[in-house]
């Protein structure tokens, strides 16, 4: 059981969090013609459109309501407006997806009555969906905020389960949590599909966020989870959510349709894989498929290989909550020490790490912590205290702007775990020292004889 030790000091030398409107936005994201707005300053959009351009090297479209110092004081209700009605008339979006920041949290505006005066106001915005989502920046980190966007996704736009309604127990929802890529959504997608049954997967990056290029210019999200999708989530026989920060739009779920749910913290590793095929081939009544016995046999025989490489390994690991749940597990499943554990909030799930303590922090505090490690494991910012450290860096989590294929990288299921431990044992392979058997010299051989 891990202690969880609160931050230590009162400003953040070298952030190691994203903010909560980030995260939300990023949640819009995965809405298919979607166009997020972030109800703030300009300044808090360019910031968290830089960063999600470096890591998906794609064009985002974001907007901002751009609240300057007389809107704040005055109230943004003018700004959201005429944001709102000039992004539907010109970008045409089926979803608009509107995240707050802390300039008008702080302030006290009332959103949501806006929202409702504003579609007063314009009928015209009639086949809009507008979707608020509360992501102020001093609440909690970017898993809150995408938390927050998806429980809002579902309060707007599902349909309550009817009495007499069918249930299709061949659809089952996926919520997918913050700490997937789009390459691991596509792996658990096929998964799921694997044992005959259709998934529907809320939010879905991996069809607007995987590096596809359309045809045409478009300015809203291409691809993604449809509206028309989500309003009939209340159909299907399940719902699988991945990641703690889940568990609320899995409850808002349960209790609009009356779907049932089964919670993964995390889908890397052998243990929990295992969790999700057995669930799996219990609901559908079906055996394994001998391709996911093979992908197991594949992985088990990848752990043998790999175990040598990570026994007793010291590492330093900084991540938001349910991505270093996933990852630390993983790396004491193959028998590293998690030596410093440096997270963004407090959640009492990080107790279940394997580790001595966990420090909600910064990167600051992660080098300090690190002093001695075999391995660094977190985002591209970490790149700095590496450089000074000499020592070996997995870039896992979000932003990573300085590798390519960021959004391809896959670390769920049998195939993900897999390459996983290729990756990082080639990496303290690379920077290691292998026992290497001396032959005995000649004095050594006759004394011996």
């Amino acid at each position: 059981m891990a202690r969880i030790l609160p931050a230590r000091k009162a400003c953040a030398v070298n952030p190691l969090k994203m903010s909560a409107p980030l995260g939300g936005a990023m949640a819009f994201m995965g809405l298919d013609g979607c166009l997020p707005l972030l109800h703030g300053s300009q300044g808090c959009t360019a910031f968290g459109l830089v960063l999600l351009v470096r890591h998906y090297r794609e064009g985002i479209p974001f907007q901002t309501t751009a609240m300057n110092e007389v809107t704040t004081i005055m109230g943004g209700l003018d700004n959201l407006e005429q944001a709102v009605v000039n992004i539907a008339s010109r970008a045409r979006p089926k979803v608009i997806g509107i995240c707050s920041t802390g300039l008008v949290e702080t302030r006290g505006e009332d959103i949501p009555s806006d929202l409702k005066l504003i579609r007063e106001r314009h009928p015209e915005l009639a086949e809009t969906a507008l979707i608020f989502a509360p992501t102020p920046d001093y609440v909690g980190g970017m898993e809150e905020g995408w938390a927050s966007a998806v429980t809002a996704m579902i309060e707007a736009l599902v349909e309550p389960k009817r009495a007499r309604a069918r249930t299709q127990r061949g659809r089952i929802n996926i919520l997918a949590g913050c700490h997937l890529t789009p390459g691991d959504i596509e792996a658990l997608q096929d998964i799921v599909e694997a044992f005959g049954l259709e998934a529907m997967v809320l939010p879905d990056i991996s069809g607007s966020l995987d590096g596809h290029v359309p045809d045409q210019y478009i300015a809203t999200t291409f691809g993604g989870t449809t509206v028309e999708d989500i309003r009939a989530m209340g159909s299907a026989g399940l719902t699988i959510a991945v990641g703690g920060h889940m568990r609320g739009p899995a409850e808002a779920l349960k209790e609009r349709t009356g779907v049932p749910y089964v919670l993964f913290d995390r889908l890397t590793g052998l243990g929990p894989v295992d969790h999700l095929v057995e669930t799996l081939s219990e609901y559908s009544g079906r055996p394994v498929p001998e391709k996911l016995k093979r992908q197991r046999s594949q992985l088990v025989d990848a752990m043998l290989d790999g175990h040598f490489y990570f026994g007793g390994k010291k590492v330093a690991i900084g991540a938001e909550p349910d991505l270093m749940l996933a990852l630390g597990s993983w790396l004491a499943d193959m028998g590293a020490e998690l030596a410093a554990c440096v997270t963004t909030t407090p959640q009492t799930r990080l107790a279940a790490l394997p580790a001595a303590e966990v420090l909600v922090g910064d990167l600051a505090d992660l080098e300090a912590m690190a002093e001695g490690c075999d391995l660094l494991v977190t985002h591209s910012h970490g790149r700095g205290m590496a450089e000074r450290s000499g020592t070996p860096f997995f870039r896992a989590g979000f932003p990573q702007f300085d590798r390519l294929g960021a959004q391809h990288q896959t670390l769920i299921g049998y195939r993900g775990a897999r390459d996983l431990i290729f990756a990082v044992g080639n990496l303290l392979m690379e920077h290691g020292h292998d026992h290497v058997e001396v032959a005995p010299s000649r004095k050594q051989f006759h004394a011996a004889a």
